[in-house]
């Protein structure tokens, strides 16, 4: 997928349709010309329908196409005959996107599975014909109901990346190369901050035609929870992650202040991300030489005593297999248990 075509932000505006008229029509023959009220009620107004398609990964389908309208229903006519409805209108989504009130803010819903399907917005009920309103003192209502109106509203999706595996990490921090390594994917690497501006996917193949997808979330500075970077607008997408990696790299000045800040930030946005389980990845081990590396080792043992952490090179294939056995070990944790 490439950055481009992946968008997680859509604002749109959705109308349902409007109910028909219920007649008011009065029954003639030849032979009769003073038949009773026969007006038919007049049909439901469309639905907007919300639902989850699991062959969809991006909002992409909405970047040209902002507004949406559901079908009006018929008016009623003779002889009780209802008017059709209005047909309805389906949205389809990614799993993991969420909807919100345009105007408040507030979360609608949530869609997680395949084909679900949510009306987030019903159509307006027709009129009852006039042979509703007869009675024994009322024998030639001449009057029926208007359908009601239309109901608008604007709402935001949200898609939050559903995937086993998300990679954590600061800037630069060689998150884009191992996903590279691992998956074949081809994301956008430069040796600068921010050459990820997107969430970028990739299947990795793991023993026995086993696999398990990992998402490269754009890099995370300090501050990130209160806004700053561009952090913020992606941290929603490690919610839907199954485990984290923090990818730290081992050029850094301080490798357990850096784990330390992302660890914070994580639990800044949302506590509950701390719950999941997770590892620490010690990335770019090809810049040290094995004397460096071998002092390292003594510290990281200190560091990340009770946290499983794997020291790679994704330029050189290092410590890839170890890592891949880890991750799968800590997808399957409940079934090894």
């Amino acid at each position: 997928m490439t950055e481009g075509n992946f968008v997680d932000y859509v604002k749109l505006h959705i109308k349902s349709g409007s109910g028909g008229k219920g007649s008011n029509h009065l029954h003639r023959e030849k032979y009769n010309s003073k038949g009773g009220p026969d007006g038919g009620d007049g049909g439901r107004g469309g639905h907007i329908i919300i639902r989850g398609n699991e062959n969809l990964w991006t909002l992409y389908n909405f970047k040209f196409k902002r507004h949406f309208v559901a079908g009006n229903g018929e008016n009623g006519s003779k002889k009780r005959s209802s008017g059709a409805q209005g047909k309805d209108l389906i949205i389809d989504v990614p799993l993991g996107t969420v909807i919100k009130n345009k105007r408040n803010n507030e979360i609608l819903f949530e869609i997680t599975k395949s084909n679900q399907e949510i009306i987030v917005l019903r159509g307006g009920l027709g009129g009852l014909g006039n042979w509703n309103f007869k009675s024994s003192v009322r024998q030639t209502p001449r009057y029926a109901q208007s359908g009601q109106g239309s109901n608008e509203l604007d709402i935001i999706l949200e898609l939050k990346i559903l995937a086993d595996v998300g990679l954590v990490g600061f800037p630069n921090a060689g998150k884009s190369t191992l996903l590279k390594a691992i998956t074949g994917a081809k994301p956008k690497i430069g040796e600068y901050e921010f050459t990820t501006l997107k969430p970028n996917l990739g299947i990795v193949p793991y023993r026995s035609f086993q696999s398990f997808v990992v998402a490269d979330i754009p890099g995370i500075i300090e501050g990130a929870s209160k806004g700053k970077g561009l952090g913020y607008n992606f941290l929603r997408h490690i919610e839907r992650n199954s485990i984290l990696l923090y990818v730290i790299p081992l050029d850094s000045k301080d490798v357990k202040k850096d784990f330390d800040i992302l660890i914070n930030e994580l639990k800044q946005y949302n506590s509950d991300l701390l719950d999941k389980d997770y590892a620490v990845v010690l990335s770019k081990s090809d810049l040290l030489d094995d004397e460096l590396l071998h002092e390292y080792y003594s510290d990281l043992k200190i560091h990340f005593r009770d946290i499983p952490y794997f020291i790679i090179s994704s330029i050189q294939k290092k410590g890839l297999v170890e890592l891949k056995d880890g991750v799968w070990k800590l997808l399957n944790k409940s079934e090894n248990v």
